[in-house]
């Protein structure tokens, strides 16, 4: 089904307003020191070993993960959070005042493709997972060019990538026929179940409407050509793309959708830490052994960095 740019927009808007109040408990968003280390090897990867900027701006924060972290370890002392959901920007501002950074950290409703900023108003524009929600980029990577100060950089990470993404099918599909006798080793009761026997928690109507657009907010999955061109079509200079991620990502996928049908409550502890543990073992193991030894192309995540020429 191909959709329209404000059905995209729209698909977005009820998706991320619906998923905001739960969505750092679903994916695991920590502000502590894995958190901070987590965001801080990304940063290392593109924008070397002791980046800083002065003021930054992140394109879709979601809840803020990514700008939270980054100020937490000194690359960032100002930022604007912008995304396009009301919902993700309050949670945002729950967090920052929660951290101290309230004054440090200010939220602005918007799209990506135009912003109420003069040119040259940043040192730095990036984010997490963003890019291929957009739905048209080439007007956004122009936007984040003008918004640059001459010597200014972007930084983007956790981009699906057209191969990455295809590939990582296999573990999904894999995890999903074994979860019933996963859930039934470990005496973990099936979620639909739960709601299906009134069980469950009780959800309006926007919530659901909002989760039922989960399959339309993701626009695009990458080749490193093509990020690499929308950068060059827009006048950065220094453009490199990077692939991360692909043992891990395999090993994650595979244990969250063992766990995508059963009652979380229920999921033992020693198993949350075996999944959590080995996610981690296998990150290193794809930074000191595959990543910049391999094709970008085949990890699951692509991440991006480019400066604006001085």
């Amino acid at each position: 089904m191909s959709l329209s740019t404000e059905q995209i927009k729209d698909a977005n808007i009820k998706y991320h307003d619906a998923a905001a109040d739960e969505y750092d408990a679903k994916w695991g968003i920590d502000y502590g020191p894995i958190g901070k280390s987590q965001v801080a090897i990304k940063t290392r990867k593109v924008l070397g070993r002791e980046p800083h900027f002065a003021r930054a701006l992140e394109i879709g924060s979601g809840t803020g993960y990514f700008s939270l972290n980054m100020m937490q370890n000194g690359v960032i002392d100002e930022v604007v959070c912008s995304d396009i959901s009301e919902g993700m920007l309050k949670v945002v501002e729950r967090s920052a005042k929660a951290l101290g950074f309230e004054k440090r950290v200010s939220t602005l409703h918007t799209e990506a493709e135009g912003f109420p900023f003069e040119d040259g108003s940043f040192d730095l524009i990036f984010g997490h997972a963003v890019l291929h929600h957009l739905p048209n980029l080439q007007a956004s990577f122009d936007e984040f060019f003008r918004l640059l100060k001459p010597g200014g950089m972007i930084f983007f990470a956790g981009e699906p990538s057209a191969t990455g993404d295809s590939l990582a099918r296999h573990p999904k599909t894999a995890g999903h026929r074994l979860s019933p006798l996963w859930r039934k080793a470990l005496r973990v009761r099936q979620a639909s179940a739960e709601v299906a026997n009134g069980n469950g928690p009780e959800r309006d109507h926007a919530y659901e409407e909002g989760h039922a657009m989960e399959h339309l907010v993701d626009v695009h999955a990458f080749k490193p050509g093509d990020l690499s061109d929308f950068a060059k079509h827009s006048g950065f200079d220094e453009v490199r793309v990077i692939g991360e991620e692909l043992s891990a990502n395999w090993f994650g996928w595979f244990n969250r959708a063992l766990e995508a049908d059963g009652v979380p409550e229920d999921i033992p502890y020693i198993w949350r830490q075996y999944a959590y543990r080995g996610y981690l073992g296998f990150q290193w193991f794809d930074r000191v052994a595959l990543e910049g030894r391999l094709p970008a192309s085949i990890f699951y995540n692509l991440m991006i960095g480019a400066q604006k020429p001085e």
